[in-house]
Order: C-alpha cells, then structure tokens, then sequence
C-alpha cells in the first residue's frame, strides 16, 4: 500500500492523475490514500517529484477480530 508522507508533499496532484483506481485523495493539509482502493501499483511512486510517496505493508491486525 502507498502511503504519502504529509509534510514532504507539496500538493502537485500528479499522483491524483495517476492513480489508476482513484486511491488518493486530497484532504485538508495535503493528500491521503485510501487502502481498500490502493492496489500497490506503484504508479503514484514513480510521478512524485519531491518523493513524498512510499509503500508501506498493510497491518495484518488491523480489521481482524
């Protein structure tokens, strides 16, 4: 999963037009990416140009009960 680090990013949008499944999304201060539509394509990656983008694995935890 891609995960945007806040204050690296500096509100382009190139990674909003590349999205192929629409993941990110702005919200106040800069963008989010929401998991239950990042497929790890890395496309968001690969466009950033201040490198504000990294994968991260999703928390297995998370969600179970």
């Amino acid at each position: 999963m891609a995960l945007v680090t806040i204050g690296a990013c500096q509100g382009c949008g190139a990674c909003l037009l590349t999205c192929p499944t629409h993941a990110i999304r702005p919200v106040p201060g800069g963008l989010t990416v929401r998991a239950d539509r990042c497929t790890g394509c890395l496309e968001c990656l690969e466009i950033c140009p201040v490198d504000a983008i990294r994968v991260v694995e999703p928390d297995p935890c998370k969600g179970a009960r």
